[in-house]
């Protein structure tokens, strides 16, 4: 049998079912987007660590039959908010938005993980399409900008493969140490990279004149913006000399150029600003509709998809999310409680919810503090359909073995619409069909989302396909006036050894976000002076906490880097919103190390 990884990685894999007790599973060699090879996660986290099994009530073990009726009751509250997490990302998660509609509830609004970056693409594309694999395959050239694809996208190695590879990146990944070069830049810097990449490319004369006359005529005042950066000045902050912007520009010109953006280097209020600068760049050297080339991010992967789910509800933030404005607050498959920034905050805004009800696959800090728990089915006891943000492949993912515990999404959203006397839900094949019959085939009878381009923007940009690529022409930071800023920096100058560190959060090989195998290690350049394993007090003005010394020389000196599945990186980070696409900011700080 066959279906697909529902975990939240860009890869989306098709897997192999060679036995379904116990189960055995490989890839699918044949998949276009696959190499046979699965991660660990799916291959050993997910059967090892251990599954809710027993719906709770107040802490004591109830019937499912208990539980169901006592988030029915919670649900007859006057103010109820849905907030979804992401480890599971088949499309029937969403069925439960039906039932909120109907009740009149809330749904959140924001991302966690991603939207600055594609308001930014918004602005100057205004769409944003995915790139297909196989452009990325015909490129002479791939730049790496902020994404760590071992770890996140190991899957599209095969397909970097003789090319000339350079990466833009604060840590040496794994990625970098293989690349023919690599740009060390300082963190919240990558505006500044790109903006002057451009710069020089006009002024070398470079750019593709041809390209932009038809689709970006507006480039001569991109260029008078460009020269509003001073170059000494920003080579200097950045952290690089004109050598390496001139070695940068060896693998840019004349080239085809795939440009592959994650989203490290949006995690800012400025994030907007980066993708939009990043597809400024690309556009000076004509790299949107032609083969070999363009900017990969995390496209929409519901683009050109009629979606049933889609529900005219109320949404609050999902990035500063005021808990306790609700009655009752039913956490989907997400861990708010640690995920979410400024951690503090969250936990005491989920103390004052009421109705706290926790729906998902394993305990975590949510679930601890929930009124209510419900086991769920994990991606092999149920049917769904899985979408891929890094690809245009649509997987159908097939039930493949019964479980003795927990419940669908679909089941779930049925009990509540017959609790509740509703009407209008259509059967779970319905809905598997609808997804399903709304795509197309290649020739290997793979399934294709509709809105799969061989050459995206080939026609223009919009929805329309008629409009032109709109250029950054407007920077607004102003982090280093804020009150935050000027603490440390004064306290910089009262004492040097109060040191700020800018913080990264990067994912981990061995987790997906807060699930399966945690750490509490913070990674230190060895220059800085601490030891191997010793104990350090890391602190931000939103909170702190104390991890492990992991010594790491990949790391510059002037960043600590904590990977998100670390128990109390989000004591450290930020409860702010991005300037555009409603985004949490969790890199938008600095910490300070103390030994203890």
């Amino acid at each position: 049998m066959q279906t697909a990884c529902g975990l939240d990685c860009y890869d989306a894999c098709r897997i192999l079912v060679k036995n379904d007790d116990p189960l055995k599973i490989e890839g699918d060699r044949e998949h276009p987007a696959g190499n046979g090879a699965l991660c660990i996660k799916l291959n050993k986290f997910i059967f090892e660590t251990p599954r809710i099994e027993k719906p709770r009530i107040n802490g004591v073990e109830a019937s499912m039959e208990e539980a169901l009726q006592a988030v029915a009751e919670a649900f007859r509250a006057k103010r109820s908010l849905l907030w979804r997490g992401s480890g599971n990302v088949g499309v029937m998660q969403e069925v439960t938005n039906l039932f909120m509609e109907k009740i009149g509830g809330s749904l959140t609004k924001g991302s966690l993980c991603d939207g600055a970056g594609d308001a930014g693409i918004l602005a100057g594309r205004g769409v944003n399409k995915m790139l297909p694999l196989e452009q990325i395959q015909k490129a002479d050239t791939v730049v790496v900008w902020g994404r760590n694809l071992t770890v996140t996208n190991a899957h599209l190695m095969p397909f970097l493969e003789d090319k000339k590879i350079v990466v833009i990146d604060p840590v040496k990944t794994p990625i970098a140490k293989k690349a023919d070069f690599h740009l060390q830049i300082k963190p919240r810097t990558d505006y500044y990279v790109a903006i002057l990449l451009a710069r020089f490319i006009f002024m070398e004369n470079s750019e593709d004149k041809t390209w932009m006359d038809k689709f970006a005529s507006s480039y001569e005042d991109f260029y008078d913006y460009t020269r509003e950066h001073r170059i000494k000045a920003i080579l200097e902050y950045i952290g690089i000399d004109l050598e390496d912007m001139g070695r940068m520009l060896e693998y840019l010109r004349n080239q085809k150029v795939v440009f592959l953006v994650g989203v490290g280097v949006q995690k800012y209020t400025i994030g907007s600003y980066v993708l939009h600068a990043i597809d400024s760049l690309a556009a000076t050297l004509g790299l949107f509709g032609k083969e070999g080339c363009g900017v990969s991010y995390l496209g929409n992967s519901k683009w050109g998809f009629e979606n049933p789910f889609d529900v005219n509800c109320s949404r609050e933030s999902k990035v500063v999310t005021a808990f306790s404005d609700f009655e009752t607050v039913f956490v989907q498959g997400g861990n708010p409680a640690e995920s979410m920034s400024d951690s503090l905050c969250v936990e005491r805004e989920l103390q004052s919810v009421e109705n706290l009800i926790y729906f998902g696959l394993y305990e975590n800090e949510t679930s601890k503090r929930a009124k209510i728990v419900l086991p769920a089915k994990n991606f092999f006891e149920k049917e769904d359909i899985r979408l891929s943000y890094g690809h245009h492949y649509v997987e159908p993912m097939q039930k493949i073995k019964d479980a003795d515990f927990g419940i669908s999404e679909y089941d779930l959203t049925k009990k509540l619409f017959d609790a509740f006397g509703f009407d209008g839900l259509q059967s779970e094949e319905y809905y598997l069909r609808f997804w399903l019959d709304q795509c197309r085939r290649d020739q290997w009878d793979n399934f294709l989302s509709p809105g799969y381009e061989m050459l995206p923007y080939a026609d223009g940009f919009g929805e329309s396909r008629r409009e032109e690529f709109v250029f950054i022409d407007d920077y607004n930071d102003d982090f280093i006036n804020t009150k935050h800023f000027k603490k440390h920096r004064k306290g910089n100058q009262e004492k040097q050894k109060d040191q700020l560190f800018w913080l990264i959060s990067s994912k981990a090989v061995k987790t997906l976000n807060t699930q399966f195998l945690r750490d509490n290690k913070v990674q230190l350049h060895p220059a800085l002076g601490y030891k191997e394993g010793e104990t350090v007090h890391i602190s931000s003005e939103y909170g702190s906490y104390e991890f492990t010394v992991k010594l790491n020389e990949d790391v510059r000196r002037d960043c600590v880097l904590i990977t998100n599945n670390t128990r109390g990186i989000n004591r450290l980070t930020p409860s702010i919103v991005s300037e555009e696409g409603e985004s949490a900011c969790y890199q938008e700080v600095k910490v300070q190390i103390k030994r203890i």
